[in-house]
């Protein structure tokens, strides 16, 4: 068997306190293969998003990684010195984050945004990189591409604007990209729309994918494995089929009958 792209080892995340130290991840351990889809499963403070960020080692103080590793094609990013871990960040591991409001740069045009994305990892020059964020805007389904890069995010809609954040994840042909809730702040209809997209890009460009989500429903159209979290901890994990047939936790039945149409013994409408 193939190793792993991504291979975390008994992680463990706290957050220093004024008496003690609150464990955020508790000795968490899960592996993505190439071309995979892992969905990272709970409700709200249950770590997901802490994790993506350790994954990254963009976990502000006072969030600390005090154990565990994290091997990304082959090396630990959490013994990596800081120009090397750069060249990774955006490169080969992208972040889409859930509010694109707040995460791209208002007072600047989305294609420099997108450009910069570009020119930060790869010697091109801004011609080069101007006509990369095109096809990329393109690909997106943006509609005409070209003008809309001259846009501020204001101008566009929540959908577009989310479409322009995964547009800046694909930017450096990563081989995995972190979905951090990419359709909570989305009506029901653009969601679809946006995990339609990240199903028909993880295919066109062999994309390893790492959903983080609260919503089983959204596990069960677009995940091959999912990862259940509760209180920090990995309390169940396996296929998805397997686990909406036959949920073993507690709480991964409770997410399962918090789903309006779904139930475990089926298979939640999966495609």
């Amino acid at each position: 068997m193939p190793a792993p792209l991504l291979d975390v080892q008994h992680l463990t995340v706290v957050f220093d306190g004024v008496r003690s130290p609150v464990t955020a991840v508790n000795d968490l351990s899960f592996e993505i293969a190439a071309g995979e889809t892992l969905g990272l499963v709970g409700e709200s403070g249950s770590g997901k998003s802490v994790t993506a960020f350790s994954i990254l080692r963009l976990l502000q103080p006072p969030g600390r990684v005090t154990s565990g590793r994290v091997l990304f094609e082959g090396r630990d990013l959490l013994s990596l010195p800081e120009r090397e871990m750069r060249q990774v960040r955006g490169a080969r591991i992208s972040l889409i984050f859930q509010e694109p409001m707040t995460a791209l740069n208002p007072v600047m045009r989305v294609g420099d945004q997108i450009a910069e994305a570009i020119t930060v990892h790869d010697r091109t020059d801004r011609v080069a990189a101007w006509d990369r964020a095109v096809e990329l805007l393109d690909a997106v389904h943006i509609p005409d591409a070209r003008r809309r890069l001259r846009d501020y995010p204001h101008q566009l809609s929540g959908g577009m604007r989310q479409r322009v954040m995964i547009a800046i994840a694909l930017a450096c042909r990563p081989a995995l990209v972190i979905a951090d809730e990419p359709t909570t702040a989305l009506d029901v209809t653009i969601q679809a729309q946006v995990l339609d997209l990240l199903r028909e890009l993880r295919a066109r460009y062999a994309l390893a994918l790492l959903l983080i989500t609260h919503d089983f429903g959204v596990i069960a159209e677009m995940a091959d494995r999912v990862a259940v979290m509760h209180n920090g901890s990995l309390v169940e994990e396996g296929p998805v089929r397997q686990i909406l047939r036959a949920p073993v936790h507690e709480y991964t039945q409770r997410l399962l009958a918090a789903v309006p149409g779904m139930r475990a013994g089926g298979d939640g409408g999966r495609r």
